[in-house]
């Protein structure tokens, strides 16, 4: 079980900053802050958790601790980071901020486009 746990454990970790790094790439080339904001919020919330599940696997099985800092660092990243994602996408969309230029769908803007026409509709009776 040790050498398995061993290589399990490194692939984790391994694998976390493997994706991590692609992660920090994306955030560097993609054209736009929508494609860079999935870059920072998809990618590397998966790597951080790999990372973080590795670190918790090992003081479980090599050092006998649950590590409840560990399990609610892993909580916590998995729910923020994504929300925080969208958010701050949502945000850039509705203060203006461009798609990029070869950008071929927008979920958003008929949607806002047809809450701003019930909005106005309400307020107009």
């Amino acid at each position: 079980m040790s050498e398995v746990g061993e290589l399990l454990i490194g692939l984790f970790v391994l694998i976390g900053a493997l994706i991590s790094a692609v992660s920090a790439f994306g955030l560097i080339r993609l054209p736009d802050v929508y494609l860079r904001s999935h870059a920072a919020t998809k990618s590397s919330t998966l790597g951080v958790l790999l990372i973080l599940t590795g670190a918790f696997l090992y003081f479980m099985f090599y050092v006998d601790h649950v590590s409840a800092k560990l399990l609610l660092g892993i909580i916590f990243v998995f729910i923020t980071a994504p929300v925080a994602g969208h958010l701050n996408g949502r945000a850039a969309y509705r203060s203006g901020v461009p798609l990029w230029n070869q950008s071929t769908h927008d979920d958003l803007g008929p949607a806002l486009e047809k809450e701003y026409k019930n909005s106005k509709d309400r307020g107009a009776n």
